[in-house]
C-alpha cells in the first residue's frame, strides 16, 4: 500500500469519525429539544449579594428585563421571575384556566 492510498484511508476515517460525532452531538441536543434546562446563568447572579424574598432583576439574553424574587436553590439563590413573564427560571408556569 503506497502514501497516497493510506493518505486516503485515514481522511476518509476522519471524515466518517467527524460525522458519527456531530449526528451524536445533534440527537442528544434533539432529546431536549436544544433548549438549556433550568435557570440562565443570570438568574444567580441577578440574587448574588441578596437575601431569600428580596426582589431583583437582570437582562436576559433575548434583552428582555426579567424581575422577580430570589428564592432559596439548594446553597445559591436564585431569581424566579414574576407571573407573566414567561419561563425564564426554567420552573413550568401554572395555567390558571386548567
Amino acid at each position: 500500500m503506497n502514501i497516497t492510498q493510506k493518505t486516503f484511508i485515514a481522511i476518509t476515517l476522519m471524515g466518517i469519525f467527524s460525522a458519527i460525532i456531530a449526528f451524536g452531538n445533534d440527537a442528544s441536543s434533539q432529546e431536549t429539544g436544544g433548549r438549556r434546562q433550568g435557570p440562565p446563568p443570570e438568574a444567580y447572579t441577578a440574587c448574588e449579594g441578596q437575601n431569600a424574598g428580596d426582589t431583583a432583576e437582570f437582562v436576559s439574553p433575548h434583552r428582555d428585563t426579567v424581575t422577580g424574587t430570589c428564592e432559596q436553590e439548594g446553597d445559591r439563590l436564585v431569581l424566579r421571575p414574576d407571573r407573566g413573564q414567561g419561563n425564564a427560571g426554567g420552573r413550568p408556569m401554572n395555567n390558571p384556566n386548567g
